[in-house]
């Protein structure tokens, strides 16, 4: 099935809701994987907003996170601010547009060596070059320094960490919401090659959220994120 085919259904509750930072590439991963499953399996999700520098204001930062992450994350509230703004006016069904648009423009680049990939992510150049792929009004732009969206982003990033607990990040998928099980993750490096091992890793996943007695498995060794802008090849 085709990545760029709709899976958000305008009508009905959604099968699953995802939430999403478009600063993250994990979760860009992930909503990757998720989007073929709902191709194959006829499967609509909604995609809902999650802030890291919102869910992590009360660390510190300069003690707990590598460099540059705090900008990084503030780099997301904007972006996020620009998603609730376009959703304010345009629904939805809108998010699964937007969110393509972010996530092509930043993880899907070859970087020249040595260059910072996020200098120019949230620009106001950056943000009006996402909403005229997307195909939404430019003036949204004006948004991402908007403050007032914050409610919004703050709300629905502690509904998604009540689902799940905290000491959690992004994403956070709810299966048959908004009271059906949720999960941080899965956190992967890559999509699945293959229809059916995308299948596979859906249906296991799902299998374990179906246990309430379940909360985690973790491993640290795992490959490079396998995206254009960190390995430095198109494709």
């Amino acid at each position: 099935m085709d990545e760029q085919s709709s899976n958000q259904s305008a009508v009905g509750p959604p099968d699953l809701e995802f939430f999403w930072d478009p600063v993250c590439p994990f979760a860009w991963q992930t909503s990757r994987w998720l989007r073929r499953v709902a191709d194959l399996r006829e499967l609509t999700v909604e995609w809902r907003f999650i802030n890291l520098s919102i869910l992590n204001e009360e660390r510190d930062y300069d003690a707990e996170f590598p460099e540059g992450y705090r900008e990084s994350h503030d780099r997301g509230r904007r972006m996020l601010r620009v998603a609730a703004s376009v959703r304010a006016a345009e629904g939805t069904a809108a998010m699964d547009r937007l969110y393509r648009a972010f996530g092509e423009t930043i993880w899907h680049r070859v970087m020249d060596e040595g260059a910072d990939f996020r200098a120019d992510v949230a620009t106001p150049d950056h943000i009006a070059n996402v909403l005229e792929r997307a195909g939404f009004d430019p003036a949204h732009g004006d948004a991402a320094t908007d403050p007032s969206w914050d409610a919004e982003l703050r709300a629905e990033t502690a509904e998604a960490v009540g689902r799940t607990g905290d000491q959690v990040g992004t994403p956070i998928i709810t299966f048959g919401p908004p009271d059906g099980p949720s999960i941080f993750g899965p956190v992967i490096s890559s999509v699945p090659d293959s229809d059916e091992e995308c299948l596979a890793l859906y249906d296991a996943t799902v299998t374990l959220c179906g246990f309430n007695t379940f909360s985690e498995l973790k491993r640290s060794a795992r490959p490079r994120l396998d995206l254009p802008v960190m390995t430095g090849r198109s494709g």
